[in-house]
């Protein structure tokens, strides 16, 4: 596995943290907690996609 996979697996497995951690505080009734992990958890996805090489950078070398 290399660097860039390792990076986004981080990622993920953070992610899944989030929002196992936004599912109790919904049950708990704290929806404002719970919104904001879920904003977290979206963050870190977001980041994980983002791992590897972009179009742009592509273009740049070219």
């Amino acid at each position: 596995m290399n660097i860039s996979q390792v990076k986004k697996q981080a990622f993920l497995k953070e992610a899944c943290f989030f929002f196992k951690n936004a599912s109790l505080y919904a049950e708990e009734g704290d929806l404002k907690s719970c919104a904001g992990l879920i904003l977290q958890s979206l963050e870190k996805e977001r980041r994980a996609r983002e791992i590897g090489p972009q179009v742009l950078h592509l273009i740049k070398t070219i």
